[in-house]
């Protein structure tokens, strides 16, 4: 554990905002113990200092994961923010004041590198998952998707969507994160969505998803009906937002 003195930051739970934390913690030779998000109650009885996102200072601190350590530490740290991590950025902090300061453990069972490991792997897992899960309806031309993630899973899946449907207009939208993946004419952004209000689909696309209801119930072996074989390859959680598993509304 560093000597520095103990401390707790707000900020306004950006990776920018993660990274001007870190750059400022620093600069004034303070170890954050605790981090405030927007939204989450203070639960530290440490000294609590907001902290103003300094873009210039987060793009420095980026660099320098790199340089400093490694390409593959510099991934490893952008993953793990997005992760669900409970207390995540005090686990990461934890390894960045490591790597920048000292050396990094060689073994890769040590506690600190090893619950950001395993975050990575169930925030990794669960986009591939999405990657066959995600189903889109027809809006007027714009398809549109909605998930429920546990993990901020958008940047992953935004290259396959991307690649996968280049001449389409497309908006996935994450229900739990509040934020979308907008993709028009090559170009590709990721914006805060507070609320996504719908309007009833036009019967082409009612009757579109009632053709794969249909057919995902006649490629079904009713003599082979496992339920629980299939919810190991396809989560129930996952089953919400699939036109599979939906009502039809006819």
């Amino acid at each position: 554990m560093s000597t520095w003195p103990q401390c707790a930051f707000s900020y306004d739970g950006s990776f920018a905002g993660f990274l001007t934390c870190v750059g400022e913690s620093f600069r004034c030779r303070e170890y954050p113990f605790y981090f405030l998000p927007p939204g989450a109650e203070q639960i530290s009885l440490y000294p609590l200092r907001p902290i103003q996102t300094d873009r210039a200072l987060a793009k420095a601190v980026y660099a320098a994961l790199e340089e400093v350590v490694s390409e593959s530490f510099r991934r490893m740290i952008t993953y793990s923010f997005l992760t669900c991590l409970p207390q995540r950025e005090r686990h990461i902090y934890d390894v960045v004041h490591l790597g920048l300061t000292h050396a990094l453990p060689q073994d890769p069972t040590d506690d600190r590198i090893l619950i950001l490991t395993r975050a990575i792997r169930y925030l990794t897992r669960e986009a591939e998952h999405y990657k066959g899960f995600v189903r889109f309806s027809d809006y007027g031309g714009v398809l549109v998707g909605q998930i429920e993630p546990k993990n901020r899973v958008l940047p992953l899946l935004r290259p396959h969507f991307c690649q996968r449907m280049p001449e389409e207009a497309f908006l996935l939208h994450d229900k739990v994160h509040r934020e979308g993946l907008f993709y028009a004419d090559r170009k590709w952004k990721i914006r805060p969505v507070e609320t996504l209000d719908l309007d009833r689909p036009d019967q082409a696309e009612l009757e579109c998803r009632a053709l794969w209801r249909r057919f995902y119930e006649t490629i079904a072996i009713r003599e082979r009906y496992n339920p629980k074989c299939r919810m190991t390859h396809l989560p129930k959680r996952f089953w919400g937002e699939m036109t599979e598993f939906q009502d039809d509304p006819a």
